[in-house]
């Protein structure tokens, strides 16, 4: 953004140099600047996520010794010893990771929702 911006400057400054100039030759081309190095698209997470094939892209790193909010998504599939029954994952309007993680226990379902890596909320329909 910077660079965009010394890039205006610099190219305003020539061309009013060129206004004032009596001389009928043309104004001097400005050397061009080296791109912008491109933003990384979308946000990024520490340690390992979960694929839409239940399994972890890496080694759960974590320390969670309970299921509770704010664990990341290996952790809950290092805390609950098998991998989930069905995984979405997907993007919010927001460009946010969103995970939804099932459970299907003999007791019931168990519905995990993850944003950006960390345990949001739990439904137990």
């Amino acid at each position: 953004m910077r660079l965009k911006l010394l890039s205006c400057v610099a190219l305003a400054a020539l061309g009013l140099a060129a206004c004032n100039s009596t001389s009928s030759a043309p104004p001097p081309v400005a050397a061009s600047l080296a791109p912008m190095a491109a933003a990384p698209s979308g946000p990024t997470f520490d340690g390992p996520l979960l694929g839409p094939d239940g399994r972890c892209t890496g080694p759960s790193t974590g320390t969670a010794s309970a299921i509770e909010p704010g664990i990341s998504e290996c952790d809950l599939v290092r805390l609950k010893g098998k991998p989930a029954t069905d995984v979405l994952v997907g993007e919010s309007g927001k460009g946010q990771r969103e995970v939804q993680v099932l459970y299907s226990e003999p007791g019931g379902r168990e519905l995990y929702f993850f944003v950006n890596n960390r345990l949001d909320r739990i439904a137990k329909p």
